[in-house]
């Protein structure tokens, strides 16, 4: 009967080892579902948000809701004159972010990092963006002299300072005060 016991007691040790070894890839999991809820709540307050600014400005547009990279994403596609939406080099397009973000902020309590873009405006300027990085870190490899570029957004450095560290033989810091910050590329040696 010893023996018995003793069997039923390493079994139930094996089996409380293993649901623990299980426990914290769970808690990870449940967090993570936890997380994507949160950012898709995020998403659906600003889609709401944007479809009453959208409503009291007699714009169209089709509003589409993901989430990418730790951060929800709201896209408002599909109407005429929502180029006005975006205005000149994106400042009304980062405003409106800005008062999207904030709606969200206040019916959730917490700050969110929600992304905006108006008829495909961010994805084409990421585009441009990568485009204009790469050839700035040719430059500097080819002439051996930095490369100070204009003044840009926090959005547009990133993805700058993305582009140049995906080229290699360079590296990028930004310089300035906002609104005047820039990306300088350095030559590597």
């Amino acid at each position: 009967m010893s023996e018995t016991v003793a069997s039923q007691e390493k079994d139930e040790s094996a089996v409380e080892a293993g649901s623990a070894e299980t426990a914290p890839a769970e808690d990870a999991s449940r967090a993570e579902r936890s997380s994507e809820d949160q950012l898709v709540r995020e998403g659906d307050i600003a889609g709401d948000y944007l479809e009453r600014l959208l409503d009291i400005l007699d714009f169209d547009g089709d509003i589409d809701l993901d989430v990418e990279a730790g951060r929800a994403v709201v896209s408002v596609d599909g109407g005429k004159d929502l180029e006005k939406l975006v205005g000149a080099r994106g400042d009304v397009l980062e405003a409106l972010q800005e008062l999207t973000r904030l709606a969200v902020q206040q019916s959730t309590g917490s700050r969110n990092r929600l992304m905006l873009d108006v008829a495909g405006w961010r994805s084409q300027r990421r585009s441009e963006l990568s485009d204009l990085g790469r050839t700035a870190a040719q430059e500097a490899k080819d002439t051996g002299r930095s490369q100070r570029l204009r003044p840009m957004t926090p959005f547009e450095r990133k993805i700058v300072h993305d582009a140049v560290a995906a080229a290699g033989g360079v590296r990028s810091e930004s310089e300035g005060e906002e609104p005047r910050r820039r990306v300088v590329v350095h030559p590597v040696g």
